[in-house]
């Protein structure tokens, strides 16, 4: 499927090469001649994604004014990139960012493992957590106390229990977003949920704007359904949206739908605020576009100072704009498939009557479980568990990593369960590889991007603390030397990327 072409306007493109100059350089490393230099900065914002693949760069004189430097340097380092593979040129029609054909795409790295496969690998795939006890247990008896009266009809429910979805009504009313039961929807999981909107809205062939990077099972499943993935970086560190991309994107693209992630976003951890939150649905209004907006990880909060802002729906009254979708996965347990949708009732009519064609509805017991927990305050107490874990294992991943890997950059979120980490030069795809020898399974940042983006990165769950913790960042430490002297060993280097 083509993928949408934008354009890099002169000045913007400046901006962007300036903004790199505040990154520290390597020990030792000594100032490129200019034309290299400029290659290097524009190599890196597109393996990065602050500029997206087959995006027009602007001509070589535009170029050069806004650089203040000479079109013949211009000129060279286009000529650079294009005999590395991330340039596309045509005579009379400009040049366009790309990757090399052979830049590895790793299949590997969020795939759970099943447990009795995983041995001695840590296994820092899946950004899940195990159940928190005695609430899971709990939950199942108190479900299993209920089904009797369930058991005596033929148990599909298409829109979701209408407990659970009274619920849930209740649960989004409480947080200041007015809702009735006929606005939710409850889905076989998140995942369930995206599945089914994208099939509503955005048949093969359309548009969907994604915060690049973004989760990549939800990359992954945009492409099998036929969409046209139009990437919008996101702003550096935890600053949330880069909204003026998003007006750009939103003007010249028109996607049908955005995918976006406001609360401690997936994989940067980044909390997009209120104002960026109003700015971005009166966008998406404006360019007919509707906002799905995922809050998988809305309660995981991890510092106690944090004042979260209002839901993305509250600056969308009429909901003809945002449909949001929640799930019990990351906030209780992966094992626990319940996901919802809270949209417009027209909209839940439309997702209740395509799912005949789907999976008829949700399993019973797993619905009466979750009901029961938000039913009795088990909800909060099970989260509350949930803090506490992710928020110790976040502390101790970050002061292993900050020991044994020095040179690696990471801004610390103040909630959900990832850390986005950039790994020194090194290619993230060449450390997950290299990782699964040495006993630490990681995804690396390519799975989170559209087309090869963010080869130097990877991304780390809150999964393991303590001892284990320690452990994995040593054994990263072990593979990042691997790869690094790999650089010099011959055939095939894997620091090629970087600027």
């Amino acid at each position: 499927m083509a993928q949408w072409t934008s354009a890099v306007g002169s000045t913007q493109l400046a901006r962007l090469l300036r903004s790199q100059q505040d990154r520290p350089a390597g020990p030792g490393a000594r100032r490129p001649p200019a034309y290299r230099a400029l290659a290097d900065g524009i190599r890196l914002l597109v393996l990065e994604g602050r500029v997206p693949v087959a995006a027009r760069l602007p001509a070589e004189r535009e170029l050069a004014v806004a650089l203040s430097v000479s079109r013949t340097t211009v000129a060279a380092a286009y000529e650079e990139l294009r005999t590395e593979g991330f340039l596309e040129s045509r005579r009379g029609a400009g040049s366009w960012t790309a990757v090399p054909a052979g830049n590895p795409l790793p299949a590997r790295g969020l795939e759970p493992l099943p447990p009795e496969a995983l041995g001695s690998m840590i296994d820092l795939g899946c950004a899940s957590l195990p159940a928190p006890e005695p609430w899971l247990t709990r939950a199942v008896q108190g479900a299993l106390e209920e089904l009797p009266p369930y058991a005596h009809t033929h148990g599909d429910y298409p829109a979701g229990l209408p407990a659970l979805r009274e619920s849930l009504a209740e649960r989004y009313t409480a947080r200041g977003v007015p809702t009735m039961p006929e606005q939710i929807m409850v889905t076989t999981g998140a995942m369930g949920a995206i599945d089914a909107i994208c099939h509503l809205f955005a048949g093969r062939g359309e548009r969907i704007a994604v915060e690049s990077p973004s989760y990549a099972n939800i990359l992954q499943l945009m492409r099998e359904a036929g969409a046209r993935l139009v990437p919008v970086a996101m702003a550096e560190g935890l600053a949330g949206w880069d909204l003026e991309r998003w007006r750009q994107v939103l003007r010249d693209a028109a996607p049908r739908l955005g995918y976006v992630v406001a609360d401690f976003h997936n994989p940067t951890g980044a909390l997009a605020d209120e104002d960026q939150r109003r700015r971005l649905v009166d966008m998406a209004r404006s360019a007919g576009t509707v906002l799905v907006v995922d809050e998988t990880m809305s309660e995981l909060w991890l510092d106690p100072d944090v004042t979260m802002p209002r839901p993305v729906p509250g600056f969308d009254p009429a909901g003809a704009t945002v449909i949001t979708v929640g799930s019990a996965s990351k906030a209780f347990w992966a094992g626990l498939r319940i996901g919802w949708v809270r949209a417009a009732p027209d909209v839940i009519r439309s997702l209740v009557a395509a799912r005949a064609y789907a999976d008829l509805g949700t399993p019973v017991l797993e619905q009466l479980a979750v009901n029961w927990l938000l039913s009795t305050g088990g909800w909060e107490a099970a989260v509350d568990v949930r803090r506490v874990q992710a928020r110790e294992n976040r502390d101790a991943l970050v002061a292993a990593l900050r020991r044994a890997l020095p040179d690696w950059n990471f801004a610390v979120p103040s909630g959900g369960l990832t850390l986005w980490v950039r790994t020194g030069g090194l290619s993230g795809s060449r450390l997950a590889e290299v990782g699964e020898r040495v006993g630490v399974r990681v995804p690396s940042g390519p799975r989170f991007g559209v087309d090869g983006a963010f080869e130097g990165f990877v991304r780390l769950p809150f999964t393991v603390g303590g001892a284990v913790a320690e452990e994995a960042a040593v054994r990263l430490a072990s593979a990042a030397r691997l790869v690094a002297e790999g650089a010099t060993g011959g055939a095939e280097s894997p620091r090629t990327f970087v600027a």
